[in-house]
């Protein structure tokens, strides 16, 4: 199988999904000329023009409300915020418009369209530049959220959301794009909504998402080392949520720990815990255990950055200290 990039495998898929299929263009700020901030449709306006790689002037509600239309009229527009910190300029379009559309029309159009944005900590961008601030979406009825963790997930959600019929939100965290891993060349569409389990374990159930996702699995080779068995479940999806195999996964090991690049309160673990509680009570020996960012606008100096954001160290440490609640730690 070839070994690509996380950043790679979205070009590439964005390529073949271009020749595929011709009412799908590419619309964002500076993806033409100067091929994306982060690269991801380089060479695609020479080979496509600018009719379906469009430059946008920087007016993120403009563009996105343009994506809006064309979608509802039959085409299939991948719009490009340059990050998601820049999509709440666009707020409004995505969620009183893009979301509810299909639902208000009575099913009458629908709106086919991805938003691929970049978020994510640790690059020094700055607390207006660094959020993740997914949760906005991930609560809204009527989009579609997912968040691939490895260049594979990357290239099959990709296809799964540009064939799909409805507005789908789709996260790139920035610390991926040089990530590296085996593509094959006939990968399918993923089937969106559904998580993965990415290693089987007996003892705690890790969970994550997006970067986190990786985390967790370091994690688990880590605990692994201690004799420790940790399974590790990749979101993939944040809606909808794969409730199912997160209740599955914590009905056998009795324990878990979410993981997630943004703020704790209100976050997209507090709803993972809900669901675990839910359909798992009477399975767990310990409560679910979440580790986040510090609650601060992210700082811009490195060793505060670094301190702020989780990382597989504090993962370790609230994995280790709930297997030793319920005896499992030697």
């Amino acid at each position: 199988m070839p070994l690509m990039t996380y950043r790679e495998a979205l070009r590439g898929t964005l390529r073949e999904e271009l020749h595929r299929d011709e009412s799908v263009f590419l619309i964002g700020e500076e993806i033409g000329t100067f091929e994306g901030s982060y690269k991801i449709t380089a060479g695609l306006l020479d080979e496509f023009g600018p009719k379906r790689v469009r430059d946008t002037p920087i007016s993120e509600e403009g563009f996105v409300g343009a994506a809006i239309g064309a979608a509802m009229l039959g085409l299939r527009p991948v719009v490009e915020i340059m990050t998601i910190n820049f999509s709440l300029i666009a707020l409004d379009q995505i969620v009183n418009h893009a979301a509810k559309i299909y639902g208000m029309f009575g099913g009458q159009t629908s709106v086919p369209m991805v938003i691929r944005t970049p978020g994510g900590g640790g690059q020094q961008l700055g607390a207006t530049h660094s959020q993740n601030i997914e949760l906005y979406y991930a609560f809204v009825p009527g989009l579609k959220v997912v968040a691939p963790s490895t260049p594979a997930d990357a290239r099959a959600l990709l296809l799964a959301a540009i064939r799909d019929d409805d507005p789908v939100l789709f996260l790139e965290n920035l610390a991926l794009y040089n990530a590296k891993g085996e593509v094959p060349d006939d990968l399918a569409p993923a089937e969106i909504g559904k998580a993965a389990v990415t290693r089987p374990g007996t003892d705690i159930t890790l969970i994550g998402y997006s970067r986190m996702a990786a985390v967790a699995a370091d994690a688990a080779a880590r605990l692994a080392e201690e004799g420790i068995s940790a399974e590790v479940i990749d979101l993939r999806s944040l809606r909808p949520l794969d409730r199912d195999t997160l209740v599955n996964s914590v009905r056998r090991t009795g324990c878990a720990v979410v993981a997630e690049d943004d703020w704790l309160t209100y976050g997209i673990g507090a709803e993972i815990a809900a669901s675990i509680s839910d359909g798992a009570f009477d399975y767990l020996d310990a409560p679910v255990r979440r580790v986040a960012a510090a609650e601060v606008p992210l700082p811009y100096a490195k060793p505060l950055e670094q301190a702020a954001l989780p990382s597989t160290e504090s993962l370790l440490t609230a994995a280790r200290e709930t297997l030793a609640a319920v005896g499992r730690r030697r």
